[in-house]
């Protein structure tokens, strides 16, 4: 089974917010692939399905950000799953400017609190994971991190990263089918 778990924070308040790209993309990915309904499963909804013969989970946490990784626990136990191989995370990044997006097989949390998370739970750095830049054209307009990435986007800004969805579909069904690598070598992320 490939886990595809979208960070983000659970509420109202937050459904917007920039720190929730990741729910936004398993949401997108549960309608066009036609995912049974959003369910309650521990501390996560999830959602299931297939993919290229494939049974894919489509997770997202309900512990808020900086406890993600609890969510993965109970995979963690499955004999035959590995995180460097059955795992891909989808996350906001502030690092990336909007309009960017960052394919890895691994690499640091980078200050992400989520992604900390994450490797804690996984007890590696070795996952798949997808970075959606969130970045302000101007840096001046970031201001204190949090205060920033629990914001609501601007109309544009949420355009900009919702015509990133179909391409984010294409690459993750070619995750699930391929791994990584092809995925990291054909979406590169840079503007067109």
């Amino acid at each position: 089974m490939k886990v595809i778990v979208g960070l983000g924070n659970p509420g109202k308040e937050y459904e917007r917010t920039r720190h929730n790209v990741g729910w936004w993309v398993v949401d997108h990915l549960a309608d066009v692939w036609r995912f049974d309904g959003w369910r309650k499963d521990g501390d996560a909804r999830v959602a299931n399905g297939m993919v290229a013969n494939t049974k894919v989970r489509l997770i997202k946490p309900l512990t808020y950000m900086n406890l993600s990784g609890s969510v993965l626990r109970p995979y963690m136990r499955r004999p035959f799953w590995a995180a460097a191989k059955d795992l891909m995370i989808v996350v906001d990044e502030v690092a990336l400017p909007l309009g960017r997006y960052r394919f890895r097989a691994k690499g640091s949390a980078g200050g992400h609190n989520g992604l900390k998370s994450i490797e804690g739970a996984v007890s590696s750095q070795e996952y798949a994971r997808l970075r959606i830049g969130i970045a302000p054209e101007d840096p001046a307009r970031r201001g204190q991190l949090k205060d920033y990435v629990l914001d609501d986007f601007g109309k544009r800004e949420e355009a900009v990263v919702r015509e990133l969805m179909p391409t984010f579909t294409e690459a993750l069904e070619l995750w699930v089918k391929d791994g990584i690598v092809p995925v990291m070598n054909r979406f590169t992320g840079d503007p067109a």
